[in-house]
């Protein structure tokens, strides 16, 4: 069946006009898919990985039942929630509500902690339709009486397996309870844990399901390569693969913010010019990286997986697992990042002894061996791994005296403050 344009699937005008205008021509397989089911009004659970064009999916929609539905703004009492794990993301939503609606009027704001409340608390008395939001400050909001969800008559959980990763569903489940019956509920996952599972049948209504890639498999245009190497060699070799110019623009994923730092700084020894990004650094801090990133005067981007969720540039040609991630899922998002709106990418990862448990799980989850680069490991090697190996593959990591619950809650809530929930 061929794929219909944007100017087939009934859009509003002053939707059409902005699409033109950005030369969106043929929708993407996912917005093919969801465009007329929301419009005819159904409940939507979509299977959806990054770069896929799931924003413009649920966003086309919406601001097109809010124009033909033309209400007043109330204050404090938007029409349509879109939430959202992190800053960027929501940052970046608001982006293209604001690009696809610039020739409605509809107004949108964007609220997410880290920041002062003030300016987002000033556009809600103005009275705005779409509230983009994080869990976390916008429960703050609602608790102080600065928004009220009554009027809420779209609904979108974007990024709902990143929610869990991150400890929001508790947060979401309370956002939830606060909206009306009466709405249209959209949820998007990159992959179906149970519980998300779950949370989709107790959000959604005779739901359509649209998924547009098999679940948590890589990209086929991404060239994945591996590199057996030691801990303490990992910086050294990720230097001089950066030595090569056709390297335009690299993501370099590590698993703890003191790690990412570290990275950034030593390749900023050897030349290279990069910059960090996790959960400790201040917004403004993050923002002014990813502007650096995205204009080309950062060549690479280091950061951690929570970070990095939500980070859409164009033209990521390389992507490079310092450190193998403890998830297998979180592989698969990591190389998405690469590949994006038809392109081909490459993705290199270097593997120390200690890691080849995380890779076994990676490569039965992808059905695929990586193609090693170099020298594989001998034999006798793999048979005395350390046993901090075993523990990982056993539990995901060495076990530690359990914290008091107390403990526990504020380690979280720090956590999560820090992501600008």
């Amino acid at each position: 069946m061929n794929t219909p344009s944007f100017s087939e699937l009934g859009l509003a005008d002053p939707i059409q006009r902005a699409l033109n205008a950005n030369n969106h021509v043929t929708p993407t397989p996912i917005q093919a898919g969801a465009i007329p089911e929301l419009l005819a009004g159904r409940d939507m659970l979509g299977i959806a990985q990054t770069g896929t064009g799931k924003t413009a999916a649920f966003l086309l929609p919406i601001l097109h039942k809010l124009y033909r539905k033309r209400a007043k703004t109330t204050p404090r009492r938007p029409r349509a929630l879109i939430l959202t794990p992190t800053r960027e993301l929501a940052i970046q939503i608001g982006e293209s509500c604001r690009a696809y609606g610039r020739h409605l009027p509809v107004r949108h704001t964007v609220i997410f902690g880290g920041v002062g409340q003030r300016p987002q608390t000033a556009a809600l008395s103005r009275g705005v339709d779409i509230v983009i939001a994080t869990p976390g400050r916008l429960l703050d909001l609602m608790n102080q009486g600065e928004v009220s969800l009554e009027a809420v008559r779209y609904f979108v959980l974007d990024e709902a397996d990143r929610m869990l990763d991150m400890g929001f569903v508790r947060d979401v489940r309370k956002i939830v309870q606060a909206l009306p019956n009466e709405r249209q509920s959209l949820l998007f996952s990159a992959t179906m844990p149970g519980e998300i599972a779950k949370l989709s049948g107790d959000l959604l209504n005779d739901p359509v399901r649209v998924e547009v890639a098999p679940q948590a498999t890589p990209v086929e245009r991404i060239d994945q390569s591996l590199y057996h190497v030691p801990a303490a060699g990992k910086g050294a070799l990720l230097a001089d693969i950066l030595d090569n110019p056709d390297l335009e623009r690299v993501i370099v994923f590590a698993r703890t913010k003191h790690r990412a730092d570290r990275v950034a700084r030593q390749l900023g020894k050897r030349g290279h010019s990069a910059e960090a990004i996790h959960g400790n650094k201040s917004q403004n801090a993050r923002q002014r990286a990813l502007k650096r990133f995205r204009s080309g005067d950062a060549r690479v981007l280091v950061a951690t997986d929570i970070a990095a969720r939500g980070i859409d540039v164009d033209g990521i040609t390389h992507v490079i697992n310092f450190e193998l991630p403890n998830e297998p899922e979180s592989y698969v998002h990591r190389i998405g990042r690469t590949a994006r709106a038809g392109a081909t990418g490459a993705a290199l990862s270097f593997c120390d002894p200690s890691e080849r448990p995380y890779l076994r799980d990676i490569e039965r989850l992808i059905k695929k061996r990586l193609t090693v680069i170099g020298d594989e490991p001998a034999a006798e090697e793999e048979e005395t791994r350390p046993a901090k190996a075993k523990k990982a593959r056993d539990g995901g990591r060495p076990k530690r005296r359990p914290r008091r619950r107390g403990q526990r809650r504020r380690k979280n809530g720090a956590e999560r403050a820090a992501m600008g929930a």
